[in-house]
């Protein structure tokens, strides 16, 4: 199985945080991912996964919001240990510094979610993510949240920009497209740049 470019390993993603060259965290869960989180039913408890997660904000809202089996994975350590002081009843067992594409966890989760990790990868390791989503989602699983729609002209290192044309190619052989629309309620600064999707694992 593929696995992550050696130029953007663990060690190259600690260092980013370490020198704060992390301009992708937005210090809060976003708009669009906190109005669908609030529509979600706790009662069901889904398995959800993070990859990528950098600070999380996304599993310390989910969490709050009384969501029991929420999983961040993410290559660095720093991001693991922030979300941990900030939440410290989160369960240490959900925190995985792991590299996404060596999860060997077919169908084990309900939801996914996507917040700045596609832009993390290397434009060549896109078409893996999308095989690696549907092989980690249970068949009828999502994954949501949001692309960058915009290109970061001659980016050398992430994060990296991408087209809805392009991802919808990654996405076709393996997820029905229940939205794919630019989204409505981004941050300013990314306003009128963001896809905003859910996507269901074929069956």
């Amino acid at each position: 199985m593929q696995t992550v470019s050696p130029a953007f390993d663990a060690a190259y993603w600690q260092a980013r945080y370490a020198t704060a060259r992390d301009g992708w965290d937005a210090g809060r869960i976003t708009p669009p991912l906190r109005a669908y989180f609030d529509q979600l039913a706790v009662r069901q408890q889904p398995r959800i996964l993070i990859p990528g997660a950098g600070r999380a904000y996304e599993a310390e809202y989910l969490h709050k919001l009384g969501f029991e089996h929420v999983v961040v994975a993410d290559f660095a350590p720093e991001p693991l240990a922030a979300l941990a002081a900030r939440v410290p009843d989160f369960p240490k067992e959900n925190l995985w510094q792991a590299d996404f594409f060596a999860l060997d966890l077919p169908d084990s989760f309900d939801l996914l979610i996507e917040q700045t990790f596609v832009s993390a990868l290397h434009p060549g390791q896109r078409p893996a993510y999308a095989a690696q989503c549907a092989r980690l989602l249970r068949p009828g699983g999502r994954l949501v949240g949001l692309l960058f729609d915009r290109d970061f002209t001659e980016a050398t290192e992430p994060p990296f920009g991408g087209s809805r044309a392009e991802y919808a190619a990654y996405f076709a052989p393996y997820f029905e497209f229940v939205h794919f629309e630019t989204a409505y309620n981004s941050l300013p600064a990314r306003a009128g740049h963001e896809l905003f999707i859910c996507l269901r694992k074929l069956l």
